[in-house]
């Protein structure tokens, strides 16, 4: 195991895993946290208290950041820079223009969300060590999901665009029933929906929609019974990303 990034007292750390590097550039490995899950309001409320810097009402706590949150998403699609003390949020829009005259169009000026970090947090970020936890399975992981409409890799999904998926041994093949890409909810995992729209499917590569999924947070899964030569494998074996995609 190692430790990066300083010598400072520890007060929190990241565990990431190592994945292979199949890019055009770079090192050999590209770093991915290994979260296990995501948290909602209500589990930070709940650590919040637990941590003591909370005395009131759990549930009047939640439903007002929940009713302080959407109000901020109102602002921040008014134009609006939002500031939460510890970080900003504000709206960038990508792409180029020709003239003063150009119609902006989400296709080639899309919309993504950024922030900026302000005093607490940054301090918070500069105690946050890094621990390498290993090299992560290579019998097929996926590595990177990128939103090919949003033109960023990232953990937001949104159904109907476009997205290209990394890894390795990632292909789907077999029982069509029993095999596929799966978007699968945290909160309801019985609740998985299956990619309908693939347009590539390689070792290293998928290319597919997003599919509407009615959830949040979602992991994405390979069912495959793919195994690098010409003999499927007996039983679909499945890789899960090490990732919560959310959606936007």
């Amino acid at each position: 195991m190692g430790l990066i990034y300083g010598a400072s007292p520890v007060m929190h750390r990241v565990k990431i895993k190592l994945y292979p590097n199949y890019l055009a550039k770079g090192d050999a490995f590209l770093a991915r946290t290994d979260s296990e899950a995501a948290l909602g309001i209500d589990q930070v409320v709940a650590a919040m208290i637990e941590r003591g810097g909370y005395k009131g009402d759990p549930a009047m706590a939640a439903a007002t950041i929940r009713a302080f949150m959407q109000e901020s998403s109102y602002q921040l699609c008014d134009g609006y820079t939002v500031n939460f003390d510890v970080f900003s949020l504000y709206f960038n829009i990508g792409g180029t223009f020709k003239t003063e005259h150009d119609t902006p169009d989400p296709k080639n000026h899309p919309l993504t969300l950024r922030i900026r970090v302000h005093g607490l947090f940054a301090k918070l970020l500069k105690a946050t060590h890094v621990e390498i936890e290993g090299i992560a399975n290579t019998s097929g992981c996926i590595d990177l999901y990128l939103d090919e409409e949003l033109g960023e890799a990232g953990h937001l999904y949104v159904k109907g665009h476009m997205f290209t998926l990394l890894g390795e041994k990632i292909q789907i093949a077999g029982d069509p029933a029993l095999v596929g890409l799966y978007f699968v909810p945290i909160d309801d995992p019985s609740a998985a929906v299956k990619v309908t729209r693939i347009m590539e499917n390689h070792p290293h590569k998928i290319i597919g929609i997003a599919p509407d999924t009615g959830h949040q947070y979602c992991r994405l899964e390979v069912r495959t019974q793919y195994s690098a030569s010409n003999t499927l494998l007996k039983t679909p074996r499945v890789i899960s990303s090490p990732f919560v995609l959310e959606e936007a």
